[in-house]
């Protein structure tokens, strides 16, 4: 008799076939990235829908076949095909898991599988009830067979291989179309002979229509289930891997204007366990100077279609946050939502406000360098005239020229100690004072710190007075003695220092019939430089010298601040 399909069960059947490959291939690569248990619970989704799907395409393709009179399927041996193809597929599935496996082991796999599907094949046809007699031609069963393994041995290694999307496209269709070959050849070795005898009121079990519907319908069913099931696996892997990375992930509805924010994202904007979040709220958790600013970046991004990123501090923290996100439209090419992450930038924004404080210092140190440099070329210019006017020789120039130099020099050493911020004034007197004895030259007075300009103006004005002492006064004769005393006394608008200088049991003392280059060199420093003032006394019994510079109180305490952290 004349077997007979209908076209659109045979395409019906090519959808389920090509759909459950799919499926199983995908299911079996996911598989391959998981560890334990879950690696055991993906291996039987795959099994399980490969199984599932190549018997119900051959249910469903055996619903467009008419034998030519009634049929029914008898319930056990539906279900025993059923369980064969699963346990087919599973068992050869499971072996192939094992990355250690040989080809030639994969092969034997692979055939085994064929002969399970076949099998599955032919114990659904015997299930069959009619009341037309089947007969088999030999040559297209064995065709049917070889077709059923070498799809067989083809998933197999196809599963195994990290394939692309384009690939597994090509590998689900080839894979789908021989099992949709196999059942198809399987049913042209199919024979009918038709009966005389009328048994068809006796015949038991399933109408087919009803079995193929709803194997048909529950088939479909768990191959959706099982795609959502891999995307949802696929996106939980996505983000483990930004929360791994310390990386929040949001979703913004236009529509309704709610946020789904991941628990990271929660965690980084300072939200608790909210399951949605209003955009009003978001914008609440950033600072007063931001939340503008933000509302006319995603009106922007939405409008435009460019990616939302930006930089935005959070309100009454100091933390810093990078949001990215993206538009995607909906089927009526409209804005439907937008998908981002947000991630903390504090250490990025520390670090840039580091460099941006570290360049302004740096330039400030250039120029402050720069000004000491002009004045210290200046000093040495004024140094040189004044001493060049007041030597009578070449050599005293040099002599004298060269001592102020170095006591220019001990200046700079004490004010490097205080990072050229501050000296202490008692390091300015002990530099001169150390070539004699305590008794010769004696310092008395609080531990005043001083400014660079006021060391460098106070230092000369020291090696002055100590330099005509060891000349002239009491430190050119045995028994002679200096005392220093400074003090520090505080009005209301600033504090100064006060300095007597006094020498006594030295050789009687005239007063210069004229300003020297001492007299003009304190002049100058304490008067012009310091805004001082100063009165020089020359008593037979030694010079005394009195010295007053204004010390504000901001300088002071700055300065006093710094050598104390030093």
């Amino acid at each position: 008799m004349h077997v007979i399909h209908h076209p659109v069960f045979v395409l019906l059947s090519l959808v389920v076939a090509v759909l459950g490959s799919w499926t199983s291939l995908d299911l079996f690569q996911r598989m391959q990235s998981q560890l334990g248990q879950a690696r055991l619970v993906w291996l039987a989704l795959s099994a399980l829908t490969m199984g599932l799907s190549i018997w119900s395409m051959h249910f469903v393709a055996m619903l467009g076949f008419d034998p030519g009179s009634a049929v029914r399927y008898d319930p056990q041996l539906t279900l025993l095909s059923l369980l064969v193809a699963i346990l087919a597929t599973g068992g050869a599935f499971l072996f192939a898991a094992d990355p250690a496996r040989r080809r030639t082991q994969l092969l034997i796999a692979g055939a085994a599988m064929g002969v399970g599907i076949c099998s599955m094949h032919y114990i659904g046809m015997a299930a069959l009830r009619t009341a037309i007699s089947f007969g088999y031609d030999p040559a297209l069963v064995v065709l049917s067979l070889v077709i059923a393994i070498a799809a067989s041995i083809a998933a197999i290694l196809i599963a195994r291989k990290k394939v692309s999307m384009r690939w597994q496209i090509y590998a689900a269709g080839t894979l789908g179309a021989a099992i949709v070959g196999m059942h198809y050849t399987a049913m042209g070795a199919l024979r009918l002979r038709p009966t005389t005898e009328a048994i068809v009121d006796r015949l038991s079990g399933a109408p087919p229509y009803i079995l193929a519907f709803a194997v048909a319908a529950g088939t479909i069913m768990v191959l959706f289930l099982a795609l959502l099931a891999s995307l949802h696996d696929q996106r939980a892997n996505v983000l483990a891997a930004l929360e791994a990375g310390g990386i929040g992930y949001w979703e913004l509805d236009f529509s309704s204007k709610f946020l789904q924010v991941s628990s990271k994202g929660q965690q980084l904007l300072g939200f608790g366990k909210m399951r949605h979040i209003a955009f009003d709220d978001f914008l609440n958790r950033l600072s007063s100077d931001d939340r503008s600013r933000s509302v006319e970046a995603f009106a922007s991004s939405l409008r435009t279609g460019v990616d939302f990123d930006e930089e935005y501090r959070l309100a009454e923290e100091t933390r810093w946050l990078n949001i990215r996100g993206r538009r995607i439209m909906d089927g009526h090419r409209n804005a439907g939502r937008m998908i981002g992450i947000v991630i903390d930038v504090t250490d990025r924004q520390e670090a840039f406000s580091a460099i941006a404080q570290s360049d302004r210092r740096q330039r400030l140190l250039i120029d402050e360098l720069n000004h000491r440099v002009k004045n210290t070329l200046a000093t040495i210019q004024s140094i040189a005239r004044q001493t060049a006017r007041s030597s009578e020789t070449v050599a005293d120039f040099q002599k004298n020229f060269e001592a102020r130099l170095v006591s220019l020099s001990a200046t700079h050493n004490a004010l490097t100690q205080g990072r050229w911020e501050a000296a202490r004034l008692h390091d300015l007197f002990a530099h001169e004072a150390k070539p004699y004895s305590s008794d010769q030259f004696r310092l008395a007075g609080p531990d005043v710190v001083v400014t660079p300009n006021q060391a460098l103006s106070l230092g000369m004005v020291i090696h002055e007075l100590a330099t005509n002492a060891a000349k002239y006064g009491a430190l050119s004769k045995e028994g002679g003695c200096v005392s220093v005393e400074w003090q520090v006394n505080d009005s209301d608008q600033a504090s100064f220092l006060v300095v007597v200088w006094d020498e006594k049991d030295g050789p009687p003392v005239d007063a210069p019939k004229r300003n020297g280059f001492g007299s003009r060199l304190i002049e100058s420093c304490i008067v012009r430089e310091l805004a001082g003032t100063f009165e020089i006394n020359y008593a037979p019994t030694g010079v005394q010298c009195s010295l007053q510079v204004p010390l504000y109180r901001k300088d002071v305490s700055n300065a006093s601040s710094l050598l104390k952290s030093t």
